[in-house]
């Protein structure tokens, strides 16, 4: 179980880690996304770092609040980023990555949830 959630969980971060870079450095295919979705360009950064920041909390081992608060922030990304391309009339070419994203991020926090002790689970350290 524990070499499941490893290999999800690592996927899963680099994955969203990876999908930030482009948006942090305001690439012109992240822009003219972010535009098509109706988005001001100066929100694209903010985005990157947060799916940068994200993913790489949830691979760390140490901190389990923050892992929690991890999970929470890129489910809300990806479900927003679903929503965003489904309000403007998008086909399933630009809302399945984002599910796809969010089953990921499902599977890597249950099995988070089934491998860590209950006593860690919501601990600092």
């Amino acid at each position: 179980m524990r070499i499941a959630y490893w290999i999800v969980t690592v996927l899963t971060g680099l994955l969203l880690a990876a999908s930030g870079v482009p948006d942090v450095l305001m690439i012109p295919a992240a822009l003219e996304v972010f535009r098509h979705l109706g988005y001001p360009d100066y929100l694209l950064p903010f985005i990157g770092v947060a799916k940068i920041l994200g993913g790489l909390t949830i691979i760390q081992p140490w901190f389990a609040r923050l892992k929690e608060w991890a999970y929470a922030g890129l489910a809300i990304d990806v479900v927003g980023a679903a929503y965003s391309h489904l309000a403007v009339g998008d086909g399933p070419s630009g809302w399945v990555p984002p599910v796809v994203a969010l089953a990921l991020i499902l599977v890597s926090y249950g099995l988070h949830r089934k491998t860590t002790p209950k006593s860690e689970s919501f601990s600092v350290y």
